[in-house]
C-alpha cells in the first residue's frame, strides 16, 4: 500500500496509526533471484512487488554533495569483475557474482593539500539551487510525496575522501584537516537547505554514515561530539524551525555506543538496527522511548532457518510497543540461500500479526525504503 507523507510522518513521530508499516527496505541479494526462480518463484515474487509491501513516494532535492562529478570510466570489465574510475578519482572493484557495493582500492586524499584540490567542488554555489526542483516538490508534496533533503555523512564523507584506518587517525592526527572538510560540507549543506526550506518544508533530513562494525562504531562518542554532532545540530535547528519532523541515519553494524550523541544532534530514525551486530529494536525502545524510530531490525539471518524461527523473531520484534514509529522491515538486503518458501511464510506471518490483508487482496508494488 501507498502511505501519505503526513500519515508516514504521523508513524514515524510515535503517534499510533491505524495500519501498521511492513516493508522491504533494500531487496535481494545478488543472485537470489536466480535461486528463487529455481525454486518456482515466480516473476512478482523475484521482484517483490508480490508481496505488496507498503512504501511512501519520495522525492529527494538539494545539491549538497559534489559538484561536476565525474561519471564513472571502466578501466577493465567482464563476467566476474567490473574496475573502474569513480567520481572521487579512485580505483575500485566490484565483484559482480557476490556484490553490490565496490571496493575502492586507493583514496585521493592524505593531507591538507590533497584535500584543497577537491575542496572547490564540494562548497557552496549558487549553481546548487534548481528552482524547477523546488517547484517540482511543492507539487509532489501536496500530492503525498515525501520530501527528502540528504546531506554528506560526517563519517561517511572523510572515509570516502582518506579510507576507514586514515580517517579514524585524522580525528587525532590532524584534526584541522578533519574539521575543514566537515566544515566544508556543513556549510554548503546548510546554505543549501536555508534556500530550499525558505520555498517549501523538506519532510525528512537524511545522512548516511555506515560507520560501524559487528564490535561497534569505528568513532566513538567523544569524536562524534566533537567533529560530527555540530554539523548535524546546526542543519537540524535550521530545518526543525522550519517544519522538518525526520532525521534518518543509515549507519550498519553496532551503533548502540553513538546512539545518544547522534539522538542529542537530532536524529530521531535509525536504520536498519543489524540484529547480527547486537542492535535489538525493542530494546532500544525501552532505553530510549517514543523520541526515536526505526527501520528494519528484524534478523534477515533467521530466513535460512525454521518457520517456527522466523515466527519467534517476528512475534518478538513485531509486539504492540513497536507499532508506532517503526517500519518493519529486514536489517538489510535478502541473503542468499533464503528458500523462496520461507520467505513467503515470513511474508504472511508478520501481515497476519500486524493486521495487514493477506497479498491475495493487496496492492501489488514495490518501492524500496532505504532513505
Amino acid at each position: 500500500m501507498v502511505w501519505d507523507r503526513a500519515d508516514y510522518i504521523r508513524l514515524m513521530t510515535g503517534e499510533a496509526t491505524e495500519r501498521k508499516f511492513f516493508t522491504e527496505l533494500f531487496g535481494p541479494l545478488v543472485g537470489l533471484g536466480e535461486e528463487w526462480a529455481a525454486q518456482g518463484a515466480t516473476s512478482g515474487e523475484i521482484d517483490l512487488s508480490a508481496f505488496c509491501f507498503d512504501y511512501v513516494n519520495t522525492y529527494g532535492l538539494g545539491h549538497t554533495g559534489m559538484l561536476n562529478a565525474p561519471k564513472d570510466e571502466i578501466i577493465f570489465e567482464d563476467d566476474e569483475i567490473l574496475l573502474f574510475k569513480d567520481y572521487l578519482g579512485r580505483t575500485c572493484k566490484l565483484i559482480k557474482f557476490s556484490a553490490t557495493i565496490p571496493l575502492p582500492m586507493d583514496f585521493p586524499v592524505k593531507d591538507m593539500d590533497d584535500w584543497l584540490k577537491l575542496k572547490t567542488q564540494f562548497s557552496f554555489r549558487e549553481s546548487r539551487i534548481d528552482t524547477e526542483e523546488i517547484e517540482k516538490a511543492k507539487t509532489l508534496q501536496k500530492q503525498g510525496t515525501l520530501i527528502i533533503a540528504g546531506i554528506p555523512g560526517g563519517f561517511n564523507f572523510p572515509r570516502e575522501l582518506m579510507g576507514d584506518e586514515a580517517a579514524c587517525l585524522c580525528y587525532y592526527e590532524d584534526p584541522e584537516l578533519m574539521h575543514d572538510i566537515i566544515d566544508t560540507i556543513s556549510d554548503t549543506a546548510y546554505r543549501v537547505l536555508d534556500k530550499i526550506s525558505a520555498e517549501v518544508t523538506i519532510d525528512n533530513l537524511a545522512v548516511h554514515e555506515d560507520m560501524a562494525g559487528k564490535s561497534g562504531p569505528l568513532a566513538g562518542p567523544g569524536i562524534v561530539r566533537a567533529f560530527i554532532a555540530p554539523y548535524y545540530r546546526r542543519i537540524w535547528d535550521l530545518l526543525s524551525a522550519r517544519g522538518t519532523k525526520l532525521f534518518s541515519q543509515d549507519s550498519d553494524g553496532n551503533i548502540n555506543p553513538v546512539m545518544e550523541v547522534f539522538t542529542d544532534a537530532g536524529v530521531n530514525i535509525f536504520y536498519p538496527m543489524e540484529p547480527a551486530a547486537g542492535m535489538d529494536i525493542v530494546e532500544s525502545r525501552k532505553r530510549f522511548g517514543p523520541r526515536i524510530a526505526y527501520k528494519g531490525g528484524i534478523d534477515k539471518h533467521v530466513l535460512r532457518g525454521s518457520k517456527a524461527d522466523i515466527k519467534r523473531e517476528l512475534e518478538y520484534k513485531l509486539q504492540p510497543c513497536m507499532h508506532a514509529g517503526t517500519v518493519f522491515g529486514l536489517d538489510h538486503r535478502i541473503p542468499n540461500g533464503t528458500p523462496v518458501d520461507n520467505y513467503r511464510y515470513y511474508v504472511q506471518t508478520a501481515r497476519e500479526i500486524l493486521g495487514l490483508e493477506p497479498v491475495e487482496r493487496a496492492e501489488k508494488s514495490f518501492r524500496r525504503m532505504a532513505f
